[in-house]
């Protein structure tokens, strides 16, 4: 794993400062690129972006953090159909992969990745922890995308979860705080940090739980897209589609968030990627098929597999992308996490910095987005 070169001092005294403990992060990222489903691994040679040129920023790279994963269409797109690349000119995009939101979050917050692709759970955990010092939201990305997935012979409601184990993709992560908060207004008693109550809750990555349900390890699974579609391909119900408990059926499933120090040293690069990210949007939701097609080239490419056409189109239907960061929802969700137990009540304030969204959206003649007081 490469961490981002800068031209400027913005990382001098903070990667001396966290020399030992991001030299342990990327051993750790290593494992955990390895242990990715689709598109499990490191995306920053030469070859798999197109090559910078023009004129450079005042960045010489800036790595971009996503997962595999059909809600985060706008950066396997973007990237596929060098988007970002060509709005950043000679400022060389680098990419990781991850699989779950918590660990992405401390990559990001080790100076290992500078921008990244995110559910609005860890990103709340990640602002409260660091006392709003090292993030900040600047877009949404994607609404919807999620589900519950049961095998339909051992539960056929709600009332039969009790005494079954229900993976979700890491603690923490916004499937895991969608399920415990769900299970918690259905009367369920959960230990959130281990996962043990009257219902089960397995943390298991999006690679192993489409076989671990078909083996019958776990019963299943409250898992974003294309893994929802996939367990339903194996025969899975879709008990839930998150969707349904929305006002809307509207909620942030992805955010683009930022390290404060990159967006301090580097905001021509900031707005260069958000650029790319509203354009590849407008993309996206004028050629679905085109989209479709890029998103499976690039999981491709990133040296997983293509997803079948029935599982792609089911996941891609049930996801909406969006440069609105839904903000009203990311304190629902903020709500969510401490009724589940995972985290005390937050203070969010200053959490959104959409300056840079609103000026890109300006310059498209579309109205700013809403912080929602945030």
């Amino acid at each position: 794993m490469t961490a981002a070169r800068s031209t400027t001092a913005r990382s001098a005294g903070r990667r001396l400062g966290r020399v030992p403990a991001t030299a342990a992060l990327l051993a750790l990222l290593a494992g955990t690129l390895a242990a990715c489903g689709y598109g499990s691994k490191s995306d920053d040679s030469a070859s798999a972006q197109p090559a910078a040129s023009g004129k450079k920023l005042s960045a010489d790279s800036v790595t971009i953090g996503y997962f595999a994963n059909v809600t985060h269409a706008t950066a396997l797109v973007g990237l596929q159909q060098g988007i970002f690349q060509k709005d950043l000119g000679g400022t060389q995009v680098k990419t990781q992969v991850f699989n779950a939101g918590p660990t992405e979050i401390e990559a990001l917050n080790a100076g290992a990745v500078d921008i990244a692709w995110v559910g609005p759970s860890p990103a709340i955990n990640g602002y409260t922890k660091s006392h709003g010092q090292d993030l900040k939201i600047i877009s949404g990305a994607t609404s919807g995308g999620a589900s519950l997935v049961v095998n339909p012979k051992k539960i056929g409601s709600v009332d039969d979860l009790k005494g079954k184990t229900i993976a979700t993709p890491q603690l923490g992560n916004t499937q895991d705080v969608a399920l415990l908060n769900y299970l918690a207004g259905k009367g369920y008693k959960e230990n959130a940090q281990s996962g043990k109550g009257d219902v089960k809750v397995d943390r298991i990555d999006n690679k192993t739980v489409v076989s671990a349900f078909k083996q019958g390890q776990v019963d299943g699974a409250w898992v974003p897209e294309p893994t929802a579609s996939q367990l339903v391909a194996e025969g899975g119900k879709r008990l839930i589609n998150e969707n349904s408990l929305w006002p809307g059926a509207k909620f942030v499933t992805t955010n683009v968030v930022v390290s404060q120090s990159f967006l301090k040293a580097h905001p021509d690069v900031v707005r260069a990627v958000l650029k790319g990210s509203v354009e590849t949007n407008a993309w996206i939701k004028a050629n679905p098929s085109g989209a479709k097609q890029a998103i499976n080239e690039q999981l491709l490419k990133l040296g997983g597999k293509k997803l079948p056409d029935t599982v792609l189109d089911s996941a891609f239907a049930n996801i909406e992308t969006t440069d609105d960061p839904l903000a009203s929802t990311l304190g629902s969700e903020a709500d969510h996490a401490v009724k589940a137990g995972l985290l005390q009540k937050p203070d969010l304030s200053g959490i959104y910095d959409l300056a840079p969204l609103d000026a890109v959206l300006k310059s498209e003649g579309r109205p700013a987005v809403s912080d929602a007081g945030l």
